[in-house]
């Protein structure tokens, strides 16, 4: 096997990982929802994030506002917003959890069967 047709071959098999580890995720998060739809589910994983994301900001206004600095209130407006974002980032990644471990689960048993199947493609087993 030259260099061309060992890189065409791994990279079609990267393309087969790839591709069962989406089918995977997605089998979690059908899982996951029960067959309800994904909208509302993230609708309210929003609206509950919204408490982690003013406390966020608060705490970044606080930290603006703290030293001399001599625009002041523009620093404490940015880092409210830093604050916010990170806030509401680290309240989505919480409230997730649950169907972020389903999705990688399915994507990891997918991706696990794959690489099976290309071991046996490599190393075929003669019960003869």
């Amino acid at each position: 096997m030259n260099l061309r047709e060992w890189s065409e071959f791994e990279v079609e098999y990267g393309r087969k990982v790839l591709t069962s580890g989406l089918a995977g995720a997605r089998s979690g998060r059908k899982a996951f929802l029960n067959g309800k739809p994904l909208t509302p589910y993230l609708e309210q994983i929003v609206r509950d994030a919204s408490v982690p994301a003013a406390a966020g900001a608060f705490v970044g206004m606080l930290g603006g506002l703290s030293g001399g600095h001599h625009k002041s209130a523009k620093r404490a407006l940015v880092f409210g917003c830093l604050g916010w974002a990170i806030g509401l980032g680290m309240g989505i990644a919480w409230q997730t959890r649950g169907l972020t471990a389903c999705a990688a689960n399915g994507a990891f048993k997918n991706i696990g069967r794959t690489r099976d199947e290309h071991w046996l493609e490599k190393h075929p087993i003669d019960y003869a």
